[in-house]
């Protein structure tokens, strides 16, 4: 059995961020500070047993992600970071809104040079949008201004990594092929090394466990018809570079890496698996909707 990635739910379901996409909704109170938080345990054991797995199925990719905000227990970050170096993951990321490391230099700093030390390479920061506008709309409608986001980029460069953004395409949003462009631009301007494009997931009404959340994306979601017309854009102007196990296309655009990609973790052939997610409790498992796919 191959395992494509080996995703690590670190921190809580807590988030900075207010995505009205997002499954979780265990949002903060807006005057909670970062130091009131409790760092969730960890069954390092298992976690532990999760990377001698992932190690042994050919994992080259290991990533930090979350249904809340990894970054908002930064010290148990380095705590991962120092059990995963016996293993020797040659690609470790980490998903993240940036807000934190944004907004509070001082205090995360210091960590970006440990994590560095520790074999951390990558940062996918989630946006939805070039526009501040649009990002403070989604991600931070309670303050006047979302945070300075090409500052940040290059910040995270100067200390040696590379970032992605991760754009989540919905109407209204990133919609067209002109916007495409425009985010492409935007990409490269900053020296984005990646950048990946996903169109907001609409779940089943029935099976949703948010009305709020169904409503946004039932509202926000792409047609078919911009789904094709983005796509046949990036077909016409790319290079397609290859084709990722899950089924998302890399491209190259003008010296710009694009990826199209589906948020579904379906369609997989023979044994072979997309994601191996391990979660604080000990858990392990290998679909994101499936409590059933359990291994630990």
């Amino acid at each position: 059995m191959k395992i494509q990635t080996f995703s690590i739910l670190a921190g809580s379901e807590a988030c900075n961020a207010r995505c009205p996409f997002c499954v979780s909704k265990m949002t903060l109170p807006l005057t909670e500070e970062l130091e009131n938080l409790k760092e969730p345990e960890v069954n390092w054991r298992n976690f532990r047993i999760a990377c001698a797995l992932a190690k042994d199925s050919g994992v080259t990719t290991a990533m930090f992600t979350g249904k809340g905000e990894p970054t908002l227990f930064p010290g148990q970050i380095t705590k991962y970071l120092e059990a995963m170096t016996p293993f020797a993951f040659p690609l470790i990321e980490m998903q993240t809104n940036g807000i934190m490391m944004a907004e509070k230099p001082e205090r995360y700093d210091p960590f970006l040079k440990e994590w560095y030390r520790l074999g951390l390479t990558l940062f996918a920061i989630s946006v939805v949008h070039y526009d501040p506008e649009k990002n403070r709309e989604v991600y931070l409608p309670y303050k006047d201004s979302y945070i300075d986001l090409s500052e940040l980029i290059t910040r995270l460069h100067a200390y040696g990594f590379s970032v992605r953004l991760t754009c989540i395409m919905a109407n209204g949003f990133i919609d067209s092929r002109e916007k495409i462009l425009s985010l492409l631009s935007f990409a490269k301007t900053n020296r984005i090394e990646q950048l990946t494009v996903t169109p907001v997931n609409k779940p089943d009404e029935e099976h949703s466990h948010s009305g709020e959340v169904w409503q946004w994306t039932n509202a926000h979601h792409l047609t078919d018809e911009q789904v094709l017309d983005i796509t046949q854009l990036i077909e016409q102007k790319g290079s397609h570079l290859l084709t990722l196990q899950h089924g998302a296309r890399v491209f190259d655009v003008a010296g710009q890496n694009i990826c199209l990609n589906s948020c579904l973790t379906m369609h997989q052939a023979g044994e072979d698996l997309r994601n191996l997610i391990f979660h604080p409790d000990g858990h392990l498992r290998y679909y994101w909707q499936y409590e059933g796919a359990t291994l630990l």
